[in-house]
């Protein structure tokens, strides 16, 4: 994968030099790559980060491959919890850090979001590089230094390591359960409000923007968005598409060193779902299948936000430069797909697209569109909704956002 010249300008204009970006290998067969990287960098030792499935979705062949070419491999299955589950919290970065030996030269996360949340923040806190080797094209954040993690009990997002490299087997990625892809395309798919709430929050909140950074979010997400059809069947052209889409997402991150491109008001929901899954000791559901129904939800509530508020009733910190680009406001929403359309991107391939297909309460949906946005310090539609409301936000919305 070679990096665009929109993401060496962003890192120039950053102050970054392109040498401290990841190698990137997205294609069929990059496994076999991985030996020759880490001899490369003189690195003779090395861990694998695995749990249960992606042990045997690409474990067992790249500690075979490894092997073979001279590197030493000891393998780390992540103990599940009593829901055959790895969560990215206390138990699991104790085992981490307690069964790396000493002399370790390189983390290699071989797994999807949670594995390498966990391991980029060991690699942070033992000082050893990491490699990222995705087994499913869920989630963008194998790039990307930020490491959402559960400590006691609570989402945090912590900003830890990058990998050193990326090395997306095609050839794995197009085996993984149909439900992780479609996870990554749900969170590509969140990019539509969480690029509208950026914008939002530079206009009224004055919070740092760049639109170098918004154009290749953007840009990534009308890519996938025009093939969902390859995505849907799982072949090659189309999850190469994506997985890229997801890498690059990350980079451009990385570079910002914030999330504000790829995390609005959808996401906000979707932590706020998390931690209340957590609260009640129930099983996670996939960070993409949430952000990707959020923002359906999230869509229809500023579409209706945008046709009853009037801004000249607002008082308070945010009124003024409220009132000044409400008209700019409206038309960006006016500008979103319909939450029809959202949830009919998200039926292609295959992802549930309501509340109640991924077992969410309409009780919770409505706490949370009136909580969540205390999650994070972040000017979002979400926030000025609340900030103005004159009544709590009910749920259901409307009743055509609802099952198929």
């Amino acid at each position: 994968m070679q990096l665009s010249a929109d993401l060496l300008a962003l890192a120039e204009e950053y102050g970054i030099n392109a040498d401290t970006f990841p190698r990137l290998e997205v294609e069929a067969g990059a496994l076999t790559s991985v030996a020759s990287f880490l001899k490369e960098k003189n690195w003779s030792q090395a861990v694998l980060l695995v749990d249960a499935q992606t042990r045997a979705a690409a474990g067992e062949q790249l500690a075979v491959h490894l092997q073979d070419n001279g590197i030493r491999v000891q393998m780390v299955e992540l103990v599940a919890n009593h829901h055959d589950q790895v969560n990215a919290d206390e138990a699991s970065l104790v085992q981490v850090l307690v069964e790396t030996p000493m002399d370790t030269d390189v983390l290699l996360a071989v797994g999807a979001g949670t594995i390498h949340d966990i391991t980029r923040f060991c690699s942070q806190k033992l000082s050893i590089p990491f490699v990222s080797v995705p087994t499913a094209a869920s989630v963008d954040g194998f790039t990307s230094k930020g490491a959402p993690l559960i400590l006691r009990g609570v989402k945090q997002t912590i900003q830890t390591a990058a990998p050193v490299a990326v090395f997306a087997d095609l050839n794995i990625l197009c085996a993984a359960p149909r439900a992780l892809t479609a996870a990554g395309f749900g969170d590509i798919l969140g990019k539509f409000t969480s690029l509208l709430d950026w914008e939002i929050s530079a206009l009224v909140g004055k919070e740092p923007y760049n639109a170098l950074a918004a154009k290749m979010t953007r840009q990534s997400l009308d890519n996938c968005v025009e093939h969902v059809e390859e995505i849907a069947k799982a072949n090659e052209a189309g999850i190469k598409i994506l997985m890229e889409a997801l890498i690059e997402s990350g980079l451009v991150m990385q570079v910002l060193d914030f999330s504000r491109p790829a995390s609005g008001a959808e996401h906000h929901l979707s932590h706020y779902w998390e931690m209340h899954l957590l609260e009640a000791d129930k099983r996670q559901l996939l960070h993409g299948s949430k952000v990707g129904v959020a923002c359906a939800i999230i869509t229809e509530l500023y579409k209706n936000w945008s046709e009853q508020f009037d801004p000249l009733e607002a008082e308070g910190d945010y009124a003024l430069l409220l009132q000044e680009y409400w008209q700019d406001i409206r038309l960006k929403i006016a500008a979103l797909p319909t939450p029809e359309a959202l949830q009919y991107y998200l039926y292609q391939v295959g992802a549930p697209a309501t509340a109640d297909e991924i077992g969410i309460q309409e009780s919770l949906v409505q706490d949370s569109l009136n909580e969540a946005y205390h999650l994070r310090d972040r000017c979002t539609g979400l926030l000025l909704m609340n900030q103005y409301k004159k009544e709590p936000i009910s749920y259901p919305l409307q009743d055509r956002i609802g099952s198929r």
